[in-house]
């Protein structure tokens, strides 16, 4: 006896969704991996270093960190009501002074997660380092630093360094391009670190010769 036609067509039919089930399959997984690499590939280079990221001044205003690439900078988590506050505000502006400010700078980020220490609004914490201490660098908004809320830039500061701030007045020295070169806890002496400042200002002004 001869097969049924329509048991054959039907058996080919299934046998050809099958194969275009998983075609369109194996397609979707390749362009959503496609998709990723893609990502990788555009987004990733944004935040190669510490000056690829964007930050906000004391008056909320988005800046870019990329001003400050080709500059020696010292990062710090700041609060105006720490047992560290006064011996650090006056340690962070002698090196301002000490090294001024056309290839080195102090970055002051406030954040209020250590012992509620900074509990002021931006123009309060400004108006007490300056009137106290008489500070030039830049303090930028108050941020968090650790938590799902925390700042990028200061994220990958601790990613890149192993090293998350546990208390106030945590420093990162960053390289003009914008790499970790060493960190400090807040009790260690500022002497810890002027060497490696003055080194990175000798590089900068070496290079700026040569290009001369």
């Amino acid at each position: 006896m001869e097969p049924s036609l329509p048991l054959a067509t039907h058996t080919l039919k299934s046998s050809k969704l099958k194969s275009k089930v998983f075609i369109i399959f194996i397609s979707m997984v390749l362009c959503t991996a496609l998709l990723g690499l893609l990502q990788l590939k555009f987004l990733k280079p944004r935040y190669k270093d510490f000056y690829s990221f964007e930050v906000k001044d004391w008056k909320g205003r988005t800046v870019s960190l990329e001003r400050y690439r080709g500059k020696a900078t010292l990062v710090v988590n700041v609060a105006s009501y720490c047992q560290h506050t006064e011996k650090n505000y006056i340690m962070l502006q002698e090196l301002q002074r000490e090294f001024g400010s056309s290839h080195f700078t102090v970055l002051a980020f406030p954040c209020n997660q250590f012992g509620e220490t900074e509990p002021g609004l931006n123009d309060e914490i400004i108006y007490f380092a300056k009137s106290n201490y008489g500070v030039t660098f830049p303090i930028f908004s108050k941020i968090k630093i650790l938590g799902t809320e925390a700042s990028p830039a200061f994220k990958f500061l601790i990613d890149a360094s192993k090293k998350a701030p546990k208390w106030n007045f945590w420093k990162y020295l960053i390289s003009p391009e914008g790499k970790i070169v060493k960190y400090l806890k807040p009790e260690e002496p500022i002497e810890n670190i002027k060497q490696d400042i003055a080194a990175l200002i000798r590089e900068i002004i070496i290079k700026k010769r040569e290009e001369l």
